[in-house]
């Protein structure tokens, strides 16, 4: 039996959410994508502290999946590091 878990990525666009969501979901990567937002994300980049808009992708998929899962986010994101 595969073990469950729940990945958390934010994104900067609910188009761009929406995207990764249906990608993962389609190519068996993860079961389910809730879409939470808009959420309010505080944090330092590039040593500056920024505070945003953003989308919470919750994904739920197996753990054996996870490394495909992680490959395929960040082909699809726009950040450097989703």
């Amino acid at each position: 039996m595969s073990e469950s878990i729940v990945v958390l990525v934010t994104c900067g666009s609910e188009d761009e959410a929406l995207g990764i969501a249906r990608s993962l979901v389609a190519e068996r990567l993860a079961a389910c994508v809730n879409l939470v937002s808009p959420i309010r994300s505080i944090y330092r980049w590039e040593e500056k502290v920024w505070d945003e808009k953003e989308w919470l992708l919750v994904i739920k998929t197996q753990k054996q999946n996870f490394q495909e899962l992680e490959k395929k986010v960040k082909s699809l994101h726009s950040y450097s590091v989703p």
